[in-house]
C-alpha cells in the first residue's frame, strides 16, 4: 500500500514537475516566436532597401552614359532608328523606376521616383523630336543642340535623382539598423528575467556580430561612393570638345588651301602640344608649368581661329612652374573667358594669366576684359559652384574644376570668382604649394 501511494506520489510530482517544465517551456517558446518574427520581420525590411539601393545603383552608373552615347550615335548616322537602343534604354529605365516604386515606402523618395519618371517622359520626348529632325535635311545642328543642352542636362538629372534616392534609402538603412539594435536591446531587458544565458546569447549575436559585419560594409560603401564620384569628375574633364577639335581642323584645312605652311605648321604643332597634354600618360596632378603649355596650346589655336578680336598674354612667374595641379584645371576658365567674355563683346578683347604666391597658398588668376557679369548674374554664378550639381550646362566647365581641385585637395581651395558688367572678369585659382607628385586625397585620409 505504502509503495502504491509513493508510486502514485511519485507520478505526481513528476506530473507537476512536466508541467512547471511546459509553464516555464511555453512563454520561452512564444518569447522566441516573438524574437524570431521581429528578426524575421527586420530581416524582410532591411533585405527589401538593400535590394532597392542595389537596383537604383546599377540603374545610375549605365543608364547616363549609354544613353548619351545611343542619341550621338544616332545624330552622327551610326545607326539608324531603327537600330537604335533608346527606346529599349527608356523601357527599362521605366522597368526599374516603377520597381524601385513598390521597395521604398517613404515620401520623399517615391516624388523622387515620380520626379525621375517624368525626366524620361522628356528624353522620349527629345528622341521623338531628333527622330523628326532626321527626316528631314539640314537640321544635324539642331538635333546636336539637342542632344548637349537637352538630352545630356536631363540624363544627368536623371542620375542625380537616382543617387539622391540611393543616399536617402541608404540613411533609412541606417535608421533601420539603429531601430533593430534598440529592439534588441528591448528584448534583451525582458528575456534576462527569463532566461540569462539567452540573453547573452542575444547580446553577442544581434550586438557584436551586426557590428562587426556592417561596419566594413558601409566603410566600403562610402569609399566606392567617393572614388565613384571623383571617377565622374575625371571622366568630364577628360571629355574633348568635338566642336572645338571640329573647328580647328577646319581652320588648319583652310589655311592649307590658302597656302600659308606656316601657319598649318604652327597649328598642327600646336593641336599636337594640346591633346599630349591631356593625355600626360595617364597623370591627373601636373606641374604648373605643363598646366600651362596646355593652355598656351589653346590660345594659339584660339588666336588663328578668333585674330581679330583675341588677345592673349602669360604673366605667371617660373617661381610657380614645379607647383602641382590636377590636370586641366586652367584650360576651361581660359575657355569660359574666351567664350562667355571676349565673343560677347564689340570689338574683341584680351585674356591675361597671372601669378602669385603667400606662405600657405599660391594663386593662378585667369583675367579677362569681356562682358563681364552683372550683379544678379555674377551671384548666380556663385551660388551653382557651390551646389552639388550646377543647373545650368555653361557652368559645369568651371563647377567641374572647383570641385576636382576640392576633391583633391580640400574644400579650403578652389576658385573665386569677381567680375563687373561690360569691364571683365577674373577667376582666381587657390592651390596649396605641393612640390611632390604624390597627393593625398583628404576625403580618403578622413575615412581611415
Amino acid at each position: 500500500m505504502s509503495r502504491k501511494h509513493s508510486d502514485r506520489e511519485h507520478s505526481r510530482l513528476a506530473l507537476q514537475i512536466r508541467i512547471s517544465y511546459l509553464f516555464l517551456l511555453i512563454p520561452i517558446v512564444l518569447f522566441l516566436i516573438y524574437i524570431f518574427y521581429n528578426l524575421w520581420q527586420t530581416n524582410e525590411r532591411y533585405e527589401t532597401m538593400l535590394n532597392s539601393v542595389v537596383s537604383a545603383s546599377e540603374f545610375s552608373l549605365d543608364f547616363k552614359n549609354d544613353y548619351d552615347y545611343e542619341t550621338y550615335l544616332l545624330i552622327v548616322g551610326n545607326k539608324t532608328p531603327e537600330d537604335s537602343e533608346l527606346p529599349s534604354l527608356l523601357r527599362e529605365a521605366r522597368r526599374v523606376v516603377i520597381g524601385l516604386e513598390q521597395y521604398t515606402d517613404t515620401d520623399s523618395n517615391r516624388k523622387r521616383l515620380e520626379s525621375a519618371a517624368k525626366y524620361l517622359d522628356n528624353l522620349e520626348t527629345y528622341h521623338e523630336r531628333i527622330l523628326t529632325n532626321l527626316e528631314q535635311e539640314d537640321r544635324y545642328e539642331e538635333n546636336m543642340v539637342i542632344w548637349e543642352n537637352d538630352v545630356q542636362i536631363v540624363t544627368t538629372l536623371v542620375q542625380e535623382t537616382i543617387n539622391e534616392y540611393i543616399y536617402y534609402e541608404n540613411r533609412e538603412l541606417q535608421t533601420a539598423q539603429e531601430e533593430n539594435r534598440a529592439h534588441v536591446i528591448h528584448i534583451m531587458q525582458i528575456s534576462i528575467i527569463i532566461f540569462a544565458l539567452l540573453v547573452l546569447s542575444i547580446i553577442f549575436i544581434s550586438i557584436f556580430v551586426p557590428i562587426s559585419i556592417t561596419e566594413p560594409i558601409e566603410q566600403q560603401v562610402r569609399a566606392e561612393q567617393r572614388q565613384l564620384r571623383k571617377a565622374e569628375f575625371e571622366l568630364l574633364q577628360a571629355q574633348i570638345n568635338p566642336h572645338f577639335l571640329y573647328n580647328t581642323l577646319d581652320a588648319i584645312v583652310w589655311s592649307a588651301e590658302a597656302g600659308n605652311q606656316k601657319q598649318v605648321i604652327q597649328m598642327v604643332g600646336s593641336l599636337s602640344d594640346f591633346f599630349r597634354t591631356s593625355l600626360n600618360r595617364g597623370k591627373e596632378i601636373v606641374t604648373v608649368r605643363e598646366d600651362l603649355q596646355h593652355v598656351r596650346s589653346y590660345l594659339e589655336i584660339q588666336q588663328v581661329r578668333y585674330r581679330d578680336i583675341l588677345d592673349y598674354e602669360i604673366l605667371v612667374p617660373e617661381e610657380l612652374f614645379a607647383y602641382r595641379v590636377p590636370k586641366i584645371t586652367l584650360q576651361p576658365l581660359v575657355e569660359n573667358a574666351l567664350y562667355h567674355g571676349i565673343k560677347n563683346k564689340r570689338g574683341g578683347g584680351k585674356i591675361t594669366l597671372r601669378g602669385h604666391e603667400d606662405k600657405n597658398a599660391f594663386y593662378i588668376e585667369v583675367s579677362d576684359d569681356g562682358i563681364g557679369m552683372t550683379e544678379e548674374r555674377l551671384e548666380s554664378v556663385r551660388k551653382g559652384l557651390s551646389e552639388q550639381s550646377p543647373a545650368e550646362q555653361e557652368l559645369y566647365g568651371l563647377y567641374n574644376v572647383n570641385e576636382r581641385i576640392r576633391l583633391n585637395f580640400g574644400d579650403e581651395y578652389g576658385l573665386q570668382i569677381a567680375s563687373e558688367y561690360e569691364k571683365g572678369t577674373v577667376v582666381v585659382v587657390r592651390l596649396p604649394k605641393i612640390l611632390t607628385e604624390i597627393v593625398e586625397n583628404p576625403t580618403e585620409k578622413k575615412s581611415k
